[in-house]
């Protein structure tokens, strides 16, 4: 049979389990949402050029950011691509992109 004590000490270890999950479970559900990259990707045809911008923007109405050593060769208005990118802070960041034939 358990002593006194060491009905104590399980009642503490239990409610130090307990508020260690709490704080696990709060801090997971505060944490920033936009902190984690969603990839995609999408086949449409080029609307827009913009390599001052170095910005695509395709017949679906949206815009797509290119790294700074992004190459526009053969990229005009009327191509057929497909871009994969990653959404980060709520901008879609051109990983690849791929000419349609």
């Amino acid at each position: 049979m358990a002593t006194r004590y060491q009905w104590q000490r399980f009642k503490g270890i239990a409610d130090m389990r307990f508020v260690i999950a709490t704080l696990l479970a709060t801090a997971n559900f505060l944490s920033p949402m936009s902190s984690f990259a969603e990839s995609a990707d999408v086949e449409a045809t080029i609307k827009k050029v913009d390599t001052t911008n170095l910005v695509l923007t395709l017949d679906d109405g949206k815009t797509y950011q290119a790294p700074e050593e992004f190459d526009f060769e053969g990229l005009k208005a009327g191509v057929k691509v497909v871009i994969f990118y990653t959404e980060v802070d709520g901008k879609r960041v051109i990983n690849d992109l791929d000419i349609v034939k």
